[in-house]
């Protein structure tokens, strides 16, 4: 039997939870109404899944969740609330939490909750206990990931997730800086998943007006005085199969409402009409912005928000995996040449061009590696890559500057301010990314800059 912890300072609760839990044969319940008592308990038992109220006086859900934060228990939890407040859910899920449910609760949703909880967290268990020389072509479906070319352990546990989730028709976040691969990780999936044989429509909210948006992703109905004719959506051009939509961040919040209905009920409606449709699609969003911050309260849906992080997975940027560069310069020179029609030319690369690609930054990721490799593959005339055959804009852009600037004198601030400046501009006054690249909040950047 599956045992379930159950948190909730609530008695007639609990013991509802427990007797309808007995009555299934599935689960082995344990109840808990005083959560000061849940730190210890952990330490001593073992469960495979969590069910945990958030308001309890003494220990609050959220401060059980930091507890199993800090001490690394990685048992998922389902949050219960009595109030449907979604900025709290939303806190949770960023805190670890697997699901959220609201009091009262149906009785069907949560045995489904509680089934895809307990196989998140056994498969989770599987990837933790695998060994350090676990390689990519050892994932179960390795040719759907053979794109993303990656030695990193953090980057194969990732696979290994969208490998469990590509299963079912649950809807994805991908989150990440650009260039870091979120449309490649989204095709992935698809190829991973039932639908691989449907339609993959991918389309960028950032390549759209918002007000004209919305008719290309729902469609259009053939207006009444003759001035549109009927139009199909991505929603019904993708049926079948996978439909991508970059920069989620972009669309406008009454898109956002409608879009969570696809999500939750599998219905739509075009525009100019009321007539609902039936959607038959997988949605995977992604974006470069966290949306869980209050930046984006009064931006973004915080109900589709809650709906999107059930499955939400981050791309760590390339800087932070530099023993991929090797791996994916070889992917990238291959795709080239095949590309040239050139597959029968060997190339490689020399030592000093390999060393300037390992130490450079990346701020436009993956993306931006493909696009030197591929100019560097065309410019080569030998056998090998040299220097040489980069661009002086790219030799420029990738050279550490104290290699090929001037050094003059002035003040730490003075320096420190020219220097959060000179990253915005080159990151084309994107906070967020410029920001982590300095390795500081935007709230930080913005500030120094002011107070200079």
């Amino acid at each position: 039997m599956n045992k379930v912890l159950i948190v909730d300072d609530d008695v007639a609760v609990t013991n509802y939870f427990m007797v309808f839990l007995m009555q299934t044969e599935r689960f082995e319940s344990t109840v808990v109404n005083d959560s000061r008592k849940v730190e210890l308990l952990l330490e001593k038992e073992l469960f495979d899944v969590i069910m945990l109220d958030l308001d309890m006086p003494n220990v609050s859900g959220i401060d059980i969740l930091n507890m199993m934060q800090v001490k690394n228990i990685t048992i998922p939890v389902i949050i219960l609330t009595g109030a449907n407040d979604v900025d709290l859910a939303v806190k949770s899920m960023k805190r670890g939490a697997f699901d959220y449910l609201t009091k009262p609760v149906d009785d069907d949703h949560l045995i489904e909750v509680l089934d895809n909880a307990i196989e998140h967290g056994a498969m989770s268990r599987r990837i933790d206990e695998l060994p350090g020389t676990y390689t990519q072509e050892e994932l179960d479906d390795h040719k759907a990931f053979e794109h993303l070319p990656t030695t990193n352990p953090e980057m194969i546990h990732l696979f290994h997730n969208a490998e469990r989730v590509a299963k079912c028709d649950l809807s994805i976040f991908i989150w990440g800086e650009q260039g870091t691969g979120k449309e490649s990780l989204a095709k992935a999936i698809h190829n991973a998943s039932l639908r691989a044989s449907g339609p993959f429509i991918a389309v960028d909210g950032a390549a759209h007006r918002q007000e004209d948006f919305s008719s290309e992703l729902f469609g259009r109905a053939k207006n009444w005085s003759g001035k549109h004719d009927e139009k199909q959506g991505f929603i019904e051009t993708a049926a079948g199969g996978t439909l991508f939509i970059d920069n989620i961040d972009c669309l406008g919040l009454p898109a956002q409402a409608r879009l969570k209905r696809v999500i939750q009920n599998s219905e739509f409606y075009r525009d100019n009409s009321t007539e609902i449709k039936k959607s038959d699609v997988r949605i995977i969003v992604s974006s470069t912005c966290d949306l869980t911050s209050s930046q984006y309260r009064d931006t973004f849906s915080r109900d589709l928000l809650y709906h999107l992080m059930v499955n939400s997975m981050k791309i760590p940027p390339l800087r932070a995996r530099p023993e991929d560069i090797p791996r994916i310069i070889d992917y990238f020179m291959k795709q080239e040449l095949a590309r040239l029609n050139r597959e029968e030319n060997v190339l490689s690369v020399s030592p000093e061009f390999l060393d300037l690609l390992m130490q450079y930054s990346y701020p436009d990721n993956i993306q931006e590696l493909q696009n030197i490799i591929a100019c560097a593959v065309v410019a080569a005339e030998g056998d090998e890559i040299t220097l040489d055959d980069l661009s002086p804009y790219i030799r420029e852009r990738i050279t550490p500057g104290y290699l090929t600037g001037d050094f003059t004198p002035s003040s730490l601030s003075n320096v420190l301010s020219d220097h959060i400046r000179k990253t915005i501009k080159y990151c084309g006054g994107n906070m967020d990314q410029a920001a982590a690249l300095l390795d500081i909040s935007v709230d930080e950047a913005t500030n120094h800059i002011k107070n200079d």
